[in-house]
């Protein structure tokens, strides 16, 4: 299984230096990426989802603990790799896997890398677990909901809607594979009864599916980055009571 890592260093030549040692010595390693910034870090660790992240710890803009701050849920591994120290406690408070001092020890390096197969491998195995027992709560039947249209009825797995989007007296569905459907009733017409199956309001124009929501942003404001890529608003009255049914 190859470890799709992401890199994040302030410094040109550090990156390079790490992902030379890195595809040299651990072959399970796979960079899919790199960042120069704390915006950057965020926005990559959003975009491209990897399993393991290595961490300079002093960054342009303040340390990169401001960014792991910015984060919901962390689920990837973390190992730093910093010229300072002082910085181990803090770094272990975001259970970090590894804390290494540069310049980087090659067997220390392997070592670390060790640690974030296992870590990593054990994490994946027990979600398998965890979704073979969901899957078996399951009801045989699967949940839908029809949404009347001009000429037809369309009856839609309620898992395959990311959210949904008030326009006026119609409401958007937006649904998996790009599609759309658009429905000649409110969006509070259809709030009651997708709460109940895993939706959550987090604006007045937006009913999104907890199921599909990719990342919660606390900068500007704060919004959620959905499964389709998209960005849904978060108001400031429906926060905390999003941020608990998440946990």
């Amino acid at each position: 299984m190859k470890i799709r890592t992401l890199i994040v260093d302030d410094e040109a030549a550090n990156r390079e230096n790490l992902a030379g040692l890195l595809n040299r010595y651990c072959p399970e390693i796979h960079i899919i990426g790199e960042a120069a910034t704390n915006e950057e870090a965020l926005d990559q660790i959003s975009t491209l989802n990897p399993d393991l992240v290595f961490l300079d710890v002093r960054m342009p803009g303040g340390d990169i603990f401001t960014m792991l701050e910015k984060l919901v849920n962390i689920r990837f591994g973390i190992i730093f790799v910093t010229a300072y120290d002082e910085y181990a406690f803090k770094a272990f408070q975001f259970n970090a896997l590894d804390y290494l001092l540069k310049p980087v020890d090659i067997y220390k390096l392997i070592e670390s890398v060790d640690k974030a197969t296992n870590s990593i491998n054990l994490r994946e195995e027990n979600e398998r677990l965890r979704n073979l027992v969901d899957n078996q709560k399951l009801h045989e039947q699967e949940k839908r909901i029809a949404l009347p249209q001009e000429d037809k009825i369309d009856f839609i797995p309620i898992k395959h809607i990311i959210r949904c989007q008030a326009e006026s007296n119609y409401t958007r569905f937006i649904l998996e594979n790009q599609r759309e459907i658009l429905v000649s009733r409110t969006l509070k017409d259809f709030e009651a009864a997708l709460e109940s199956c895993g939706f959550i309001r987090t604006h007045q124009s937006h009913l999104v599916n907890l199921n599909h929501i990719a990342t919660l942003i606390k900068r500007d404001g704060g919004y959620l980055k959905m499964s389709d890529g998209c960005a849904v608003p978060i108001s400031r009255s429906r926060k905390e009571e999003l941020i608990r049914r998440m946990k």
